[in-house]
């Protein structure tokens, strides 16, 4: 990301802290220098204990994954990691899986606190950012650092920066950038190591409160891209880690690629895993998807007709060189390509993490960048010197030139990869932090970063995500109008609302939307802005065989009398909810023994399906464990297009007794979603 020099009012750091976080860990994590050795006593291990005390967090701030705020006093006895980030930030988003795996490694000894600092307006909201730590899955706390208190008091320059506390509560020491694990982990268990033996160490665990808990499922998590080509609708359901295929007509869902769990895998659908895919493209021919494969950073394939999953490139691991090298497919090394796009021979790939512009030839295999040095910036002319600012979007126009969205310079530029040169269509291009909501003509107008651009024929569609609007660009001219949106939200109709939206497709006459924060497909009227939502259903149908997706509840067992019952299901719906009329909800009966037999027509399956249902039954002697399988799609009163998914399976076990009953009810409460 770069040192801050713009956006928010920074005051002067605090000279002491940020020299300690600057050398003091550089010097501790040079372990084996020889002047490190000759300063400790031989057969000692060197002390990275620090001498100065942490300072407190201010009060008033908003946290988020714990139900009050933490102090560093109450931390006492842990290693406390500090993480300084903002969201929107790729080399943030890099260190994650470094995050994670310290904590995993550290369960009891090592407390991560995120604090967010944010770059952008929106990414200062403490909502928005509830959003996007159950979007990243985050599980340590993390602390709203809107006006920039914690960042100032402790010196921090950069995103991410990371600052370390030893169990005494003073601090250690601090990094900038990417590395995180091979930087911290050999200081960590040194600190355990000592502190532990001075009787100081408190593994006794925090109290968190997830913002995942307790959330609702829903078709769809926070999808980042959406392709609508050769008459099937795709969708990048990020953060169920899949892509579903559906008819862009009904909603209905035609097929799922990927086990819905992370990972990095190939083979059928049902076993093939992803991490995060983003961005779609589909072959000339209509028979391969290629997908941005974000935290895999790779190039998947998927032949449609086989419903199998390849790798075009990438090795399942980030590029341990910067900007990654150029190569022959597949084992060429990218750094989270963000989209894709086909032209040709060509897979166009937006590569995030090193701010370029990529291209794979399907026929020589030769892989490397067409535009951008690798350096972070605003500067275009010569495609190779050009410096580019984590592009995420990408459209062809056909004619020789591909659109792209430069997603932290909040700008849409352009690359001629025949010509190899790069300009700009629209957006200020004064630096990585002039950016706002203003149309206009060319760098009159104000972006707030973009990630999604689709072409029409004739304009230029952007998904102005964090300004939650959609907006269109004349090419010719570079004239900027918003579209539709104002402010984040959902509603459809001529004044529509979105929230974060991530990827726009163009097709049948239809602007196709990502609506990510919203978990939904949006349809948009490019003449009148006029919004509509698509409801997925039947995705359920898809589910590995060998794993139930709902919840499984063992009942208590009912005593029936032999002869003629009635069995019920009844369901709760949380107030303000109801069964959603617009999608199926199903109703399935299973029987596990002989003692219980039901009619071959017992399930029910239709929109607004509505409760209690029964069924009746014939017992006879014997034991038996009646199941009952509920798939509820459910909505509040308001906005019947937003779906909300309860899956369950309810088991009863049932035995035969003279003086049993002539029926059961089994009965399930759904939780109202928080803050319902």
């Amino acid at each position: 990301m770069g040192t801050r020099t713009g956006g928010r009012a920074v005051a002067p750091p605090m000279r002491r802290l940020s020299a300690l976080l600057v050398v003091v860990l550089a010097v501790a994590a040079c372990t084996g220098s020889d002047d490190d050795a000759a300063s400790q006593a031989p057969g000692t291990a060197p002390s990275y204990a620090g001498t100065d005390p942490a300072p407190e967090f201010p009060d008033g701030l908003d946290w988020i994954n714990t139900d009050r705020p933490l102090s560093m006093a109450e931390l006492r006895g842990k290693v406390v990691l500090l993480d300084f980030w903002t969201y929107g930030c790729i080399n943030c988003i890099h260190v994650i899986p470094d995050l994670k795996r310290l904590e995993a490694e550290y369960p009891g000894e090592l407390v991560v606190i995120g604090v967010h600092s944010a770059k952008f307006e929106n990414e200062a909201d403490t909502e928005q950012i509830r959003r996007i730590v159950v979007r990243y899955d985050l599980e340590h706390p993390v602390v709203n650092d809107a006006d920039f208190e914690v960042w100032r008091t402790w010196g921090a320059r950069a995103w991410p920066t990371f600052a370390l506390v030893d169990p005494a509560g003073n601090v250690v020491g601090g990094h900038s950038g990417e590395g995180v694990y091979e930087v911290f982990e050999p200081v960590i268990a040194s600190l355990v190591a000592e502190f532990e033996g001075r009787g100081l160490l408190d593994r006794s665990p925090i109290d968190v409160s997830l913002e995942k808990d307790g959330l609702p499922d829903s078709v769809l998590s926070f999808p980042g891209k959406v392709l609508v080509a050769g008459g099937r609708l795709f969708v990048a359901d990020t953060n169920h880690h899949r892509i579903v295929i559906a008819d862009p007509e009904t909603g209905e869902v035609l097929d799922v690629a990927g086990a819905g769990e992370r990972g990095f895998a190939e083979g059928a659908f049902e076993s093939a895993r992803f991490d995060q895919p983003q961005g779609m493209a589909l072959s000339p021919d209509g028979t391969t998807l290629y997908v941005a494969d974000v935290g895999n950073h790779s190039v998947r394939s998927l032949d449609l007709a086989a419903r199998t999953v390849a790798t075009l490139a990438g090795t399942g691991e980030q590029a341990d060189v910067y900007p990654p090298r150029p190569g022959v497919i597949p084992d060429v090394a990218l750094s989270s390509p963000w989209d894709v796009a086909v032209e040709a021979s060509q897979v166009y790939v937006a590569m995030a993490g090193s701010h370029q512009i990529w291209g794979i030839d399907r026929t020589t295999g030769f892989a490397g960048p067409i535009a951008g040095s690798g350096r972070e910036g605003v500067v275009d002319g010569a495609a190779a010197q050009a410096q580019l600012a984590q592009p995420s979007g990408l459209a062809p126009d056909g004619r020789g030139r591909v659109y792209f969205a430069d997603s932290e310079s909040s700008t849409i530029r352009w690359v001629e990869p025949f010509a190899a040169r790069t300009g700009l269509l629209a957006g200020s291009g004064d630096g990585l932090f002039d950016f706002g909501d203003a149309d206009g003509v060319g760098t009159d107008a104000l972006l707030q970063h973009p990630l999604g651009v689709a072409w029409d024929g004739e304009s230029v569609f952007v998904a102005d995500t964090y300004n939650s609007k959609i907006k269109r660009i004349d090419p010719a001219t570079g004239e900027v109008t918003t579209l539709a949106g104002t402010e984040p939200g959902w509603r459809d109709g001529p004044d529509p609302l979105f929230d974060e939206p991530g990827g726009l497709a163009f097709a049948d006459g239809r602007l196709w939307v990502a609506d990510t924060n919203n978990h939904a497909v949006r349809m948009v009227d490019p003449e009148t802005g006029t919004a509509e939502t698509l409801v997925l259903f039947g995705i359920e149908r898809f589910e590995p065989t060998d794993a139930y997706g709902g919840d499984v509840i063992d009942l208590d067992s009912v005593a029936l009398a032999p002869g003629e019952g009635m069995l019920t299901v009844d369901v709760e719906i949380p107030d303000g909810f109801k069964v959603n009329p617009l999608a199926p909800t199903s109703v399935t009966w299973l029987v596990e023994g002989e003692a219980v037999s039901l009619a071959e027509d017992a399930g029910q399956s239709a929109p607004g399906l509505e409760f209690p249902q029964s069924v009746p039954v014939t017992v006879g002697d014997g034991t038996a464990t009646v199941i009952v399988e509920l798939t509820v799609y459910y909505c509040t009163a308001e906005a019947e297009e937003l779906c909300y998914l309860e899956r369950v399976r309810l088991r009863l076990p049932v035995e035969t007794a003279a003086d049993g009953a002539d029926g059961a009810t089994f009965g399930h409460v759904i939780p109202p979603p928080p803050g319902a």
